[in-house]
């Protein structure tokens, strides 16, 4: 079993205030977040605002992670497109690197079919077969649902290993589960639909939560698995308000703003995302503080 840990976090990308990649805060950033409960960074996902990241500043972030990180914790890159072509030329040159896996997103924008979805993945695969690749099903976002069946097919396919499984239905999960090897790792895309997967056979989650709790999360994974589940579940519910506050805006909005609170000069987020708001600050600051997650003054 390739295993990526229990907590992947997708890393956001700071920015500087003229827009360019901030890569020395981003290293800070990933080290930090190795040294409080995260085993693998998740490079250029949706957190990283990869939509608006160039090709280049994506190759230069995979390296400086790794640079940063290596051997402390997992490096995954997000080489996903909505272009088998492009998907494939990127996870090539990132392959290079010898990183620990890519993120390969469902096509957004151009709803292929299920047929079509395999063909996809499988390319991306076979393109570079000693790369561990995740699958990542994010329906709301790409227009198109990776059905179960479609996963199972693709789970027979040696370095597809894993999903980040965001379609917020556990019916889905359980089908996932029910069709594919116990060695195949389902990953929550939810940070506040965790528990409730891991009961129904996920391995861990791909969050954006950790930035701030990821010894929580692990500690919360490691209870539920020793059979501790009410434990777990006092966890889960001490940091639903901060899950839901995360994600009451477009992600990685809130997120950004919880990291700024904190002191973390991560900056704004690129057009056609905006800024938080006041009110979104107010709501953020107060779930925080209630969490002990600002400092004191």
């Amino acid at each position: 079993m390739t295993s990526f840990g229990r907590v992947l976090t997708a890393l956001v990308t700071p920015f500087k205030e003229d827009g360019s990649v901030n890569y020395s805060m981003a290293e800070k950033l990933a080290v930090h977040l190795v040294e409080y409960g995260t085993d693998a960074i998740v490079v250029c996902g949706t957190t990283g605002e990869s939509p608006t990241l160039s090709w280049d500043e994506e190759y230069q972030l995979f390296q400086v992670i790794q640079k940063a990180i290596a051997g402390k914790a997992k490096i995954i890159a997000g080489t996903g497109s909505n272009s088998t072509e492009e998907a494939i030329a990127a996870t090539r040159k990132a392959s290079k690197l010898q990183l620990d896996g890519s993120l390969q997103v469902v096509p957004y924008y151009n709803k292929p079919p299920q047929t079509g979805l395999y063909k996809h993945f499988r390319a991306i695969a076979e393109s570079c077969p000693d790369l561990p690749m995740m699958l990542y099903n994010i329906p709301g976002r790409t227009g198109q649902n990776l059905l179960p069946e479609t996963v199972a097919r693709l789970a027979e396919v040696a370095n597809i290993v894993a999903i980040k499984e965001a379609s917020g239905s556990l019916d889905q999960v359980s089908q996932v589960r029910q069709l594919t090897a116990p060695e195949f790792s389902i990953y929550s895309g939810d940070d506040s639909l965790t528990l409730p997967m891991l009961a129904v056979g996920a391995y861990g989650v791909v969050s954006v939560a950790s930035h701030l709790v990821g010894q929580h999360l692990q500690q919360m994974i490691q209870f539920f698995e020793q059979g501790q589940v009410k434990v777990a579940t006092q966890i889960h519910l001490q940091l639903f308000p901060l899950f839901k506050a995360l994600f009451v805006t477009a992600n990685p909005i809130p997120v950004k703003a919880a990291l700024r609170l904190q002191g973390w000069e991560v900056g704004s987020t690129r057009l056609p995302l905006e800024d938080s708001s006041t009110d979104l600050d107010q709501i953020l600051e107060t779930v925080m503080a209630d969490l002990g997650l600002l400092k004191a003054g």
